[in-house]
């Protein structure tokens, strides 16, 4: 079986770097698994991973790891995992508070079922206008995706060499590609993010930030590659 250098050569080849190649770094993005207590609007509350959360986890990472840093939000769905997966593979963890989720104010620890009993029609009118139709007490989305971005703008600037995984929540990953990809604040939550996804971004030099997975598992793009290479 290949080992994970091999297939990064191959995949590296296949995404067209050329001579560039050694220059080129991939930052993934993977949202936690999922939590104690099932899907919720959680925000900032700070629930455990489940059982279930955890095994998504090292699923979708895989046994090998080409990753040189890793950074974590510090709510412990995210850094719990990171610090487990550092300590594996022997690479640094820091924590950065600005990729924590965005806070849903009164909603928080909320199920939909509960909000639509309560309020019905409530979540259409949030995805309808999530800048407007904020849940009271919530963190202005136009200040979440200005945190996260300072935060990713810092994270461009201090890269180095080598390749880094960020454990984080949906809205930080919807932020991050909202940016790189140049939509609309309204449009954020058009993209979805499942539990332990990754999301692949790749630099190179010359060549803006291009998004090459998301939502998959590093299995699902090492296939995906070796059979564009074939």
């Amino acid at each position: 079986m290949e080992t994970l250098g091999a297939v990064k050569g191959r995949i590296r080849a296949a995404v067209g770097c050329g001579s560039e190649e050694t220059a080129m770094m991939y930052i993934d993005f993977i949202r936690h698994g999922e939590p104690v207590g099932g899907r919720r609007y959680r925000g900032q509350r700070d629930d455990p991973l489940s059982d279930k959360g955890w095994d998504q986890m090292w699923a979708s990472v895989g046994v090998e790891t080409a990753w040189k840093r890793i950074i974590t939000s510090p709510l412990q769905r995210c850094s719990a995992f990171a610090y487990a997966l550092g300590e594996r593979h022997r690479i640094s963890v820091a924590e950065q508070p600005a990729f924590m989720e965005v806070g849903f104010g009164v909603w928080e620890g909320r199920t939909p079922q509960d909000l639509e009993q309560e309020d019905p029609g409530v979540l259409e009118r949030f995805y309808a206008d999530p800048v407007g139709c904020r849940p009271a007490g919530a963190e202005p989305l136009d200040a979440f995706v200005e945190r996260v971005t300072g935060a990713w703008q810092q994270l461009m600037e201090a890269k180095g060499d080598g390749d880094i995984l960020v454990v984080a929540h949906a809205g930080v990953v919807r932020a991050v590609l909202m940016h790189i990809l140049g939509m609309p604040l309204s449009h954020l939550y058009r993209i979805t993010v499942p539990n332990a996804g990754i999301t692949r971004i790749r630099f190179a030099p010359g060549r803006p930030p291009t998004l090459l997975l998301h939502g998959g598992s590093l299995a699902e793009w090492e296939q995906a590659v070796a059979d564009m290479a074939n």
